[in-house]
């Protein structure tokens, strides 16, 4: 790896505060003290309506071009929504639908959902694994879940999260340095 990882957390999450985005913050905090890395926060609700009513990247302002840039240049996404009605987000897989078609393909991805209860974690490999699996994308084989019971508000308590986090970390940084080596055009670690 040439210089530090750039990650990008994406969450669907359609207010703040958010469980989910507490949950994002605490994965790229964890991928931070693990490696050299620039991390970046992205909360899809804050891109307003020039992202919710765009049909395609044609004249989306800025911002949501930013945004969506971000993601297809990253080294590691982590990818973070809230169970709605047993899956992501619609803002989730609309902000997904307007990154190019190939942005994300050989790119490791970790999945992250939060809900109401245990009955929803399937979501990561019903419905996430499945999207990211079509954008060609390379998702880390442990996803983080967790249940409205983790949590105090938007504090996590559950003292297993942390493994749970570190776990699906220690998978994918491997992963992400090569592939950020390889695309510099460095011999993979």
């Amino acid at each position: 790896m040439t210089g530090p990882l750039r990650v990008v957390a994406v969450v669907g999450s359609v207010r703040s505060p958010s469980r989910t985005t507490a949950l994002a913050e605490l994965m790229l905090q964890t991928l931070a003290a693990r490696t050299e890395a620039e991390t970046r926060l992205i909360e899809l609700h804050t891109l307003g309506p020039a992202f919710t009513g765009a049909a395609g990247r044609e004249g989306l302002d800025a911002g949501v071009e930013d945004a969506l840039r971000a993601v297809e240049t990253a080294d590691l996404v982590i990818a973070a929504t809230p169970v709605f009605r047993g899956s992501y987000t619609g803002l989730f897989k609309h902000f997904f639908d307007l990154v190019d078609q190939y942005g994300l393909a050989a790119k490791p991805v970790l999945l992250a959902a939060t809900g109401g209860s245990d009955r929803h974690a399937l979501v990561i490999e019903h419905a996430m694994r499945p999207l990211f699996a079509f954008l060609q994308a390379w998702t880390a084989p442990a996803g983080v879940y967790l249940g409205s019971g983790d949590f105090d508000g938007t504090v996590i308590l559950n003292p297993e999260v942390y493994e749970r986090i570190e776990m699906a970390v220690d998978d994918v940084l491997p992963v992400a340095r090569a592939l950020s080596a390889v695309r510099a055009g460095a011999p993979a670690p």
